[in-house]
């Protein structure tokens, strides 16, 4: 859940160009002399042609930002809804929902993100798997430390997590929309090398977490865990800018429509990652 292939993806068919939009595009076939769609059209029709206005991104299904808010909305609304199936069932099937949830979003995540077309369903069941291996996490967050907390302040773990994860968004997002952060081919490649490294990381911290019973894995709750969920944090607030750059370089590449389920899906999974960090630090904190 650390990577987000989608936008490199997304990010390189936009340098190369999409079929038919945008540089390195396909370009219509022209028709032969003497056969252009004009001919024998009347000078009336010809200037009600020249007097229409030219088509815009949705007449020719471009993608417009409204088309990635629009996804993002529906795909975090259904994410949202099985979340709090998963919630609910936690604590009865917190453990079984953990594990298929996993499995099903690294499954799924690969397939998404390596298929060569869109597929609306499987982003779909994503963000429902998603959603429900997010409820059941942050179900046993808020029942271990809420119950266990010595004062009123250090209740309400995930509401905690979840605002601080609106926080950082909306600072990104204005970092980025202002220029103060700028996202450079350099600035992309260092948090791409630095997402994968910690991609490798989190599986081998799974490992040892599972075998070795220690819920937040390397480190545990010492000093060294709570840098290494800092660490985790800055780089998940990193990928925001990344991903906010792919969004723009593909509405001005004149990517097709379809690609703004893409946009939506990786938006969300760096977000889910975001808030997943953020809660383990918590979590972490509060243990010590």
């Amino acid at each position: 859940m650390a990577s987000n292939p989608v936008f490199d993806r997304i990010d390189k068919e936009s340098r190369q160009g999409y079929a038919g939009f945008g540089r390195g595009g396909a370009q219509a076939p022209q028709p032969p002399a003497g056969t252009a769609a004009t001919d024998g059209m009347t000078s009336q029709q010809l200037q009600d042609l020249y007097n229409q206005p030219a088509a815009g991104p949705v007449q020719t299904k471009r993608l417009t930002i409204d088309d990635v808010v629009m996804k993002t909305a529906g795909l975090f609304a259904i994410m949202l809804a099985f979340a709090a199936i998963g919630w609910a069932l936690s604590p009865t099937y917190g453990i079984a929902l953990w594990g298929v949830g996993v499995v099903a979003i690294l499954g799924l995540g690969l397939v998404i993100a390596f298929k060569k077309t869109v597929s609306v369903p499987l982003i779909v069941a994503y963000a429902v798997f998603e959603g429900l291996f997010v409820g059941t996490i942050s179900e046993s967050y808020g029942t271990y430390f809420d119950r266990n907390a010595d004062t009123p302040a250090f209740q309400g773990i995930v509401a905690q997590a979840v605002l601080a994860t609106l926080c950082v968004f909306a600072g990104m997002l204005f970092a980025y929309k202002t220029g103060i952060i700028k996202v450079t081919e350099k600035f992309r490649r260092i948090v791409t090398m630095a997402v994968i490294g910690y991609a490798l990381f989190a599986l081998v911290n799974l490992v040892y977490a599972l075998v070795a019973h220690q819920p937040f894995g390397l480190g545990g709750t010492s000093m060294l865990g709570v840098g290494i969920s800092i660490f985790a944090i800055g780089l998940a607030s990193a990928m925001l800018a990344v991903d906010f750059d792919a969004i723009d370089r593909a509405i001005a590449a004149g990517a097709p429509e379809k690609y703004s389920w893409l946009l939506a899906h990786g938006l969300i999974v760096t977000l889910v990652w975001l808030y997943l960090e953020i809660l383990r630090l918590l979590g972490r904190l509060r243990s010590n």
